[in-house]
This record gives C-alpha cells, sequence and structure tokens, in this order.
C-alpha cells in the first residue's frame, strides 16, 4: 500500500489488519504519521523518484505481495493550481513508477485512489461514472490522467485494476484516525469552532432548499470498508481490465445541513455567517453508487449524524494532546 500513514489510508490499514492480512507501506510520511499504523511495515520512499522502481519490485517480490492499494499523491486544489508540474510531477510520476514496478514483479491487482474532482463542474442530484469527465485544476487533472494510465496499463500488460472516485470523506473510524488537515468542511468548522468565531458558509442564494450548496458526505470507515471489498472483488473476478466506481453516499447534505449539525454535536451557540458565493462552486454535487453496489455489493451504512459525531470525539482527542 502507498500512502497508508494517511487519513484514509490508515483506516484501510486498520481493516486489512483486523482481518489478518500482510501489510506494507510505502510512504514518504510528509503528510502522514506513522502511531497510525502501529506494528505496520513502513518503507519510507519517495515514490515519484526514477529510484524507487527498483525497490518497489523488491519489496513487492520480497513479501509475495499480490495486490496494491495505491493513496500517495497530492490532494491539494489551491496548491495544484500554483504548482501544476510538481502535481503532475508527484500525482503521475508517483504512479508510473508503481506500475513499472508492479509490472515487473507480475503483480496484476491495483486499486487507485481517485477523486470526484474529475468531474470538474459537472453536477447533478445522481452523478454517474459515464458523467462528462472534465476537471477544472491540475489536481482533478492528475487523477483523471491517473486513471487513463492505469487503463492504458491494463492494456499492455496483466493487470486487473479498479479507481475509486471518492466524494467528501469525513468522520473517524476510531477517535486515533481523525483527519487533522483543516482542508475540508467539517475539520474547518471544528477550527472555527475553537477560535469562537463563525463558520462560513458561502452562498445561500443556490437552486436547493435551502440555498446552500448540496454535497454528499461519505464516512472514512465506509470508505475503508469500500477498499477492502473491491480487493476481494478484484481477487474473485477472472477477467482483466480497468474500471471506476463512485463511493459516495448517494445522499446529498447541504453546507447549512452540515454545518448545523456540527454546532448541535459541539453544543455550540455560534452562529454561521454567510458570505457570497465561490467562484466555481456547483449547486448539487452527489454521486450516483449504483455501480459498485450492483458489481461489488458495497454501500455506504453511515450517515451525516455519525460523520459529525465520529468527527468531534476524534477532535477532542486531538486537542486534548492525547493523540
Amino acid at each position: 500500500m502507498t500512502g497508508g500513514t494517511g487519513y484514509i489510508g490508515s483506516h484501510v490499514v486498520k481493516l486489512l489488519k483486523d482481518r489478518g492480512d500482510q501489510v506494507v507501506i510505502v510512504d514518504d510520511v510528509l503528510t502522514g504519521d506513522r502511531e497510525r499504523v502501529p506494528g505496520t511495515l513502513i518503507e519510507e520512499l519517495d515514490l515519484h523518484s526514477p529510484t524507487s522502481v527498483d525497490r518497489i519490485v523488491s519489496l513487492l517480490q520480497e513479501h509475495e505481495i499480490d495486490s496494491v492499494i495505491h493513496f500517495a499523491g497530492r490532494k491539494q486544489v489551491l496548491e495544484s493550481v500554483h504548482r501544476p508540474a510538481w502535481y503532475y510531477q508527484q500525482n503521475i510520476g508517483g504512479l508510473a513508477n508503481l506500475l513499472l514496478a508492479m509490472e515487473v514483479a507480475q503483480v496484476a491487482k491495483l486499486v487507485f485512489s481517485s477523486s470526484a474532482a474529475v468531474y470538474g463542474s459537472t453536477e447533478g442530484a445522481a452523478i454517474a461514472e459515464d458523467a462528462p469527465a472534465v476537471p477544472i485544476n491540475p489536481y482533478g487533472e492528475t487523477k483523471l490522467v491517473g486513471e487513463q494510465l492505469i487503463a492504458r496499463a491494463c492494456a499492455a500488460f496483466e493487470l486487473d485494476a479498479v479507481s475509486l472516485r471518492y466524494f467528501n470523506v469525513a468522520g473517524a473510524g476510531s477517535p486515533e484516525l481523525g483527519d487533522r488537515a483543516v482542508l475540508n468542511l467539517v475539520p474547518m468548522v471544528f477550527e472555527k469552532i475553537d477560535q469562537g468565531e463563525a463558520p462560513v458558509i458561502f452562498g445561500d442564494d443556490y437552486s436547493t432548499p435551502d440555498g446552500s450548496c448540496i454535497r454528499d458526505y461519505i464516512h472514512v470507515q465506509d470508505l475503508a470498508e469500500a477498499h477492502t471489498a473491491v480487493l476481494d472483488y478484484l481477487q474473485s473476478r477472472g477477467d482483466v481490465g480497468h474500471e471506476t466506481f463512485n463511493v459516495g453516499s448517494g445522499t446529498g447534505t447541504s453546507v447549512k445541513e452540515m454545518v448545523s449539525a456540527i454546532l448541535s454535536v459541539a453544543k455550540s451557540n455560534i452562529v454561521p455567517r454567510v458570505s457570497p458565493r465561490r467562484e466555481g462552486d456547483p449547486a448539487w454535487v452527489v454521486a450516483s453508487p449504483d455501480r459498485i453496489r450492483s458489481a461489488v455489493g458495497w454501500q455506504s451504512r453511515l450517515g451525516v449524524q455519525e460523520i459529525v459525531e465520529s468527527a468531534w470525539r476524534a477532535h477532542e482527542l486531538h486537542r486534548a494532546g492525547a493523540i
């Protein structure tokens, strides 16, 4: 597994180890945390460096790895706008090196961490995998190009792969594995609460029931379970090729509803403030999870309340300095 010390990766590591699977992590540990995955072998490596290929081949062969989950990569949209070439080097270069190593080591199963960012400005109440993929920032472009590269690799050598397009991931499977980066709505509201400031809602004049944007929030534990389910799916199916699956709840929650839920769980009386719309924010972005449910049998189990409650427990633990 690459990037296994991060927020999502560490949840998948725990699930795999709990069921008795061997896990080896390749990670530069720049944004991850070794303490998330105690007792797991970690090879600290810059995946995008050409010199990494031989080492990855050795690890795959030495540990008799039969499947790879590729989480490693950069994922900040604004950063990608300011550093596009670097994002391509990191995200596409790292994936290319991994595929080169897998080909040499004859490892034929891959799960790729993609993103709903590949859809760009596409919006709707049930976005399916065949919706237009026209990303609007370099981060989304690298995810789409990554999917295309994997599809080409599947046609070139014996590789069976699935790209998982995540929607809005939040929550914590256990408190010590919570999201500590202040990059998404839930931790951003937590930060405002800690500072005694009003959370910001960008726009309340959209064509939605309460005027705020509607998004598809998926619990990180559900997302982790999707990865293990897809691994089993790849092991059981006979054909070789590339598929894409949305990973979302299929349920839309407005920004106002999510902020209200967070403030309620935090027992905060702070009143959020409304600012003008941000450029490029679509009104509705909700996944259709029908394809993964039909093919793999996976569907989300946990809702917004479980997301917010679990995230708040993790935040309180982190704030107390226990992790």
